[in-house]
């Protein structure tokens, strides 16, 4: 075969749910495409998706959303480094032109530095319509770094990309500031529910909630991380919708909070570096459109709408598949009876 011949690796998929959804975007029941080689993850998932019917919805609340690209320039010292930084802050107007002159759908949002020596790095924050927005906010980046050279030409260019982004790499800084879709989802479940669908009790959950994802993490030396396996949906979520699927390292780093509460479970997943987009995305694979069409993303609605969509679908099916795993290994033994049966079976 030719060196840059092009292939498509098939990656076995299956539709899960309906999951049933309410929030500040969706409110509707939606089935959701999950592609992956690990095929327990399937009915792992379907089985929250199948709780969340019965217990009355996930709750999925979108807090914020953004897309970033850090910039960093040399000066002479940090002094004038600082003096360059107050002088960029005091002109977000101009800032913000030049991000609109590059893109329909770009606009700033915010901007963050942090100072290094003699270094600056700059974080452009920019709302990016339905696009995930990686080449978006780069493109603005670019036209922006030649803006502050042209205005500050006591800076010198160090590179379009500082890694305060932060770009695929685990990091403080976005769960911080933020990186793409900021989302919680919550449910409560009843002990009764708990008890007949999951196998388990409100305060197993809750213990081992604590003694796994925040003793555990804190021991392991997780960053901003406190889940079982936010990132194996992630990628199964990515996969099927055409996704750039490195983005599950900073979208995984999110946090399961719960609540043994007298006569129910709250379970909660907060994912605030969700980086998916509605547009752009599967670089025209048939399969993709036809996954994205079915959600109901691909809608004629006012730029941003699909996209927002899209990521409420993604942490709704995240938090399917962590409770559904949690109370698996709330009992002994039966997460490995489980795979074996279904992956040997």
């Amino acid at each position: 075969m030719k060196q840059n011949a092009k292939e498509i690796t098939p990656i076995p998929t299956q539709w899960i749910g309906p999951i049933a959804i309410t929030g500040n975007v969706v409110n509707e029941e939606v089935s959701v495409p999950m592609a992956t080689y690990e095929t327990p993850l399937w009915p792992s998932t379907g089985r929250g998706a199948r709780v969340s019917r019965k217990a009355g919805g996930i709750r999925c609340t979108l807090v914020d959303e953004r897309m970033t690209r850090s910039v960093v320039v040399r000066a002479a010292n940090a002094e004038e480094a600082y003096k360059a930084w107050t002088s960029i802050e005091s002109r977000q107007d101009e800032v913000d032109a030049v991000v609109r002159s590059t893109s329909r759908f770009a606009h700033l949002l915010d901007v963050n530095r942090q100072i290094v020596g003699n270094l600056l790095f700059i974080r452009f924050e920019c709302g990016t319509g339905d696009a995930s927005g990686h080449n978006m906010v780069t493109g603005a980046a670019d036209a922006l770094l030649a803006w502050i050279l042209q205005e500050y030409p006591q800076l010198e260019y160090a590179s379009i990309s500082g890694n305060f982004c932060t770009d695929k790499k685990v990091s403080a800084v976005n769960g911080l500031h933020g990186r793409g879709k900021y989302v919680v989802a919550e449910m409560e479940i009843s002990r009764e529910l708990c008890a007949q669908q999951l196998r388990t009790t409100p305060e197993k959950m809750a213990q081992l909630n604590l003694e796994k994802n925040l003793v555990g993490g804190v021991i392991a030396g997780s960053l901003r991380s406190a889940n079982a396996h936010f990132a194996n949906m992630l990628l199964a979520f990515y996969l099927a919708t055409g996704q750039d699927a490195a983005n599950i390292i900073e979208g995984s780093q999110g946090m399961v909070h719960t609540e043994a509460r007298p006569d129910s479970l709250y379970f909660s997943c907060t994912l605030p570096n969700l980086i998916v987009g509605s547009v752009g995305s599967g670089k025209g694979n048939d399969v993709v459109e036809k996954n994205l069409t079915q959600m109901g993303c691909r809608a004629d609605r006012d730029p941003g709408e699909n996209a927002r969509r899209l990521a409420v679908l993604c942490a709704a099916t995240v938090l399917c598949g962590e409770i559904s795993l949690l109370a698996a290994q709330t009992n002994p033994g039966e997460l490995m009876r489980t795979h074996f049966t279904m992956e040997r079976g």
